[in-house]
């Protein structure tokens, strides 16, 4: 099927210092550029970001900072890069919240003027979650094949939950995937630990995952101006942050573990 474009359609991807829109900033960006004549041109192209990149980002991407360093930076490369945009509509994946926030942050802290009126984005993400729903009701019928009765009534819900769970088991008892490293592994199985293991993203040293663990087990800031940094060493350098963040919004099992950290007393428990 050739797509049905009135005038070109920029297919991005971006991979990034984190996750922050905002503040974050681009490493290597992607774009597929699809014509009305159906012709397509490829873009590819690696960034420095002028800041540091965390390790537990270039764990995921696999673009350290040494990969990067002679690369252009953003505002050097931004003028090639709206260029070969032009005026096209823009498409990715979870792009309307991320990439293309982004990108529009760059090309502004680039001073060049991307002009977002009249750009169509269309969201690949939003498409696939619209259409095959993650509801407990939806994923109720997908596996079990069956309509939920009482959603959203406690105790309706808990129950399928759990039989969901069970059919999960059956389901996906021999299926293999890739880790993280690229092996195959076997992640479901009737064993809590692997479960836990399984569905969750983040190993988090708080409930909200706003302090999360590096790979040597260390506290890490998730959010804010100190994202990936060491939560100890911030508190040594920054003394006042503490007293901030005492003060700020943050659930008291946060806090908690923030004064932990501050007195010394932290210890991760798996």
């Amino acid at each position: 099927m050739k797509l049905n474009v009135g005038k070109p359609l920029c297919f991005i991807d971006l991979e990034t210092t984190g996750i922050n829109a905002a503040k974050d900033r681009i490493v290597e960006i992607a774009v597929i550029k699809i014509s009305p004549n159906g012709s397509e041109e490829r873009l590819e192209q690696r960034i420095n970001p002028t800041v540091a990149i965390p390790l537990a980002t270039s764990l995921i991407h696999g673009i350290y900072e040494h990969d990067v360093r002679l690369m252009p930076t953003f505002k050097e490369f931004a003028h090639d890069l709206h260029q070969f945009i032009g005026n096209a509509d823009l498409a990715g994946y979870n792009s309307n919240k991320f990439d293309i926030p982004l990108l529009v942050e760059e090309f502004l802290r680039a001073e060049v003027d991307f002009d977002m009126r009249n750009r169509r984005m269309i969201d690949v993400q939003n498409i696939f979650m619209r259409m095959e729903q993650r509801t407990l009701t939806a994923a109720y019928k997908f596996y079990l094949n069956q309509k939920l009765e009482n959603a959203h009534n406690a105790m309706a819900d808990v129950e399928a939950t759990y039989e969901i769970l069970m059919a999960q088991l059956d389901r996906y008892q021999d299926v293999e995937v890739e880790d993280k490293d690229k092996n195959l592994v076997q992640p479901i199985k009737n064993d809590m630990q692997a479960l836990a293991d399984f569905s969750t993203h983040h190993r988090n040293a708080d409930l909200m995952g706003q302090i999360i663990l590096d790979d040597d087990d260390q506290p890490v800031f998730n959010f804010g101006q100190h994202k990936g940094k060491l939560v100890k060493e911030v508190f040594e350098r920054t003394p006042g942050y503490y007293d901030w963040l005492m003060n700020a919004d943050f659930p008291l099992y946060t806090k908690r573990i923030f004064t932990s950290i501050k007195l010394g007393v932290y210890k991760f428990k798996s």
